[in-house]
């Protein structure tokens, strides 16, 4: 299993592979960085099916129309995840202009472009099965009281390999410290996962000392871009997460770096790829 952190300047955009098949978590895209998002994303699917894309929300740092346009025509992949919640922005419009004319494009053929709007009504109802075949999907969040903001109603949700070689990846979007209350307490130690996407671009208002302590992860990534307006990631998360996992790494190193993680024997192996 490998996980690919691209950069994207101030965003998400990753992609999980294991087996035969992948996962694409959100679509932030980053025009004079277009070429080598999609040389990088083209040979990390090589002889792999991109089984869904998830948009973690609808904000553009996380579900860009372009990036989302640019893997639905390229990938084909048989569904696309997002929060049940909506709140009208000319950014959501465009996402869901963009899913609709897949929609029709592909209605009537043999792989229809599929919708899944999560929200966690019941919590024996939080794993997402018969969507792919090489990955476990366990969802956190969103939760029905949580309807009330972009962030908080970011998906939550634990992707983890089922092969050897497989390990656990959280993702996390713009989740919050009031939603991570709710969140610990409900699920507790379920959130444990061998890699955290920080949430929120590390910022502080999501570094929740609850969480980090129940998912226990070795490697922290935070996607963030390189002097964005924000000072994410905050240097007291970043501190907090140093004192739980073993290795924090930031997309905003240097002038903008890619991550891919991967296992090699029993130790987890994170590093900058050209």
């Amino acid at each position: 299993m490998e996980v690919l952190t691209l950069y994207v300047g101030q965003g998400n955009l990753t992609v999980v592979r294991h087996g035969t098949q992948a996962i694409a978590v959100d679509t932030r895209w980053l025009a004079e960085r277009a070429e080598d998002i999609e040389l990088k994303v083209s040979h990390f699917l090589q002889r792999r099916d991109l089984a869904g894309i998830v948009l973690t929300g609808l904000d553009d740092d996380h579900a860009d129309p372009v990036g989302l346009d640019w893997l639905l025509e390229n990938y084909v992949p048989g569904w696309v995840m997002y929060p049940k919640y909506y709140k009208d922005t000319e950014n959501a419009q465009q996402v869901f202009n963009v899913i609709r004319k897949h929609e029709r494009r592909r209605k009537g053929t043999s792989k229809p472009l599929q919708r899944i709007s999560v929200r966690l009504d019941r919590l024996e109802s939080r794993y997402l099965d018969n969507l792919t075949e090489e990955f476990q999907l366990e969802l956190f969040s969103p939760h029905i009281e949580d309807m009330d903001n972009s962030n908080n109603c970011s998906i939550v949700l634990k992707i983890e390999g089922t092969r050897p070689g497989g390990f656990s990846y959280l993702v996390t979007g713009d989740t919050e410290n009031p939603r991570w209350d709710r969140i610990v307490a409900l699920f507790g130690d379920a959130l444990a996962a061998d890699v955290l996407a920080a949430p929120h671009h590390g910022s502080k208002n999501a570094a929740h000392p609850g969480m980090i302590l129940e998912v226990r992860p070795h490697t922290v990534v935070i996607s963030a871009g390189v002097d964005n307006q924000y000072g994410h990631p905050d240097r007291k998360a970043v501190a907090l997460y140093l004192r739980v996992a073993d290795r924090v790494f930031q997309t905003n190193a240097r002038n903008g770096i890619s991550l891919l993680t991967n296992r090699r024997g029993s130790d987890l192996l994170t590093r900058p790829v050209a």
